[in-house]
């Protein structure tokens, strides 16, 4: 009988990562074994020693994607890896077009030439997105809300960020050596695939699979609070791209991002707490 390995993040899908994980089970007769992830010191070495004759599959969202881009990044597997999606924002996904619950597919490719973000104190390759601003708060408010035995949907936070709880705050961001000054930034995120915030099409025209690895540099800006959430609500949909007045699109390999006083920021769904700066270099070759 064939032999599954399913690799899950216990986390994932709001706490339900075995149970989803086991969805596996109506797509194949198979002998299947569930491996907890986040107790696996180093995947590299535990994938290239796992049984020849077994699939290995990874479930989880964004995140669990993060932590395996990082672990294998520019390391050859001696097999392929399998996805099967059991996320929240399932960001990734959407950009290929697929959906949840969808039969496990090879991810290999989608861990080269990856973009990499430095702050302050930590180095970090993303596979969606690096983001600052209201969407920062919206994972920081989403995992206070957690903590505290509590949900809400994203698109709720976010809301209440926009007309009450969220204060925009000045930026200067650089694309390639080009310098911009922002007054008012709500958000400035530095997009590989073309969604965040769990399926915001926020960057139509971005796709991960350039040949020059570049990013796409958004950053939303000087608006009110009411225009900004009917703004946001137009940017769902993917139609960002017709508001260059609040809207600015730049495409390159290198750009900085310094806010005038700490900000929120997130990678791949991540929190990261009061960062001023950062830095995402685009892969070389």
């Amino acid at each position: 009988m064939k032999k599954r390995i399913v690799l899950y993040n216990p986390e994932a899908a709001k706490g339900r990562g075995l149970s989803h994980a086991k969805r596996l089970e109506k797509y194949a007769e198979a002998e299947y074994s569930y491996v907890d992830i986040t107790k696996i010191k180093d995947l590299f070495a535990y994938l290239n020693s796992a049984p020849g004759d077994a699939e290995v599959i990874m479930t989880g969202g964004d995140g669990t994607l993060n932590f395996a881009a990082n672990a294998l990044y520019k390391k050859e597997l001696s097999r392929p890896l399998y996805y099967f999606p059991a996320g929240t924002g399932n960001d990734f996904i959407n950009d290929l077009n697929k959906k949840p619950d969808c039969e496990p597919f090879p991810i290999n490719e989608y861990f080269r030439g990856l973009p990499k973000v430095k702050l302050e104190d930590e180095e970090r390759y993303f596979i969606n997105a690096y983001a600052y601003g209201l969407d920062g708060y919206c994972c920081e408010e989403s995992d206070r809300l957690k903590a505290l035995g509590k949900e809400k949907a994203y698109t709720l936070i976010a809301a209440e960020g926009v007309l009450f709880k969220y204060r925009p705050r000045g930026a200067r961001i650089t694309v390639d050596g080009e310098e911009r000054y922002y007054k008012k930034v709500w958000m400035a995120p530095v997009m590989f695939g073309s969604f965040f915030g769990g399926g915001v099409n926020l960057a139509p025209s971005q796709d991960r699979k350039n040949p020059e690895h570049k990013v796409t540099s958004v950053v939303i800006h000087d608006i009110s609070r009411i225009g900004a959430l009917l703004l946001f609500l137009k940017i769902t949909s993917g139609k960002g791209e017709k508001y260059p007045k609040y809207l600015d699109y730049r495409v390159g390999r290198h750009v900085v991002v310094e806010y005038d006083e700490p900000t929120p920021a997130q990678i791949d769904g991540e929190t990261r707490l009061n960062v001023k700066h950062a830095e995402i270099f685009a892969e070389e070759g």
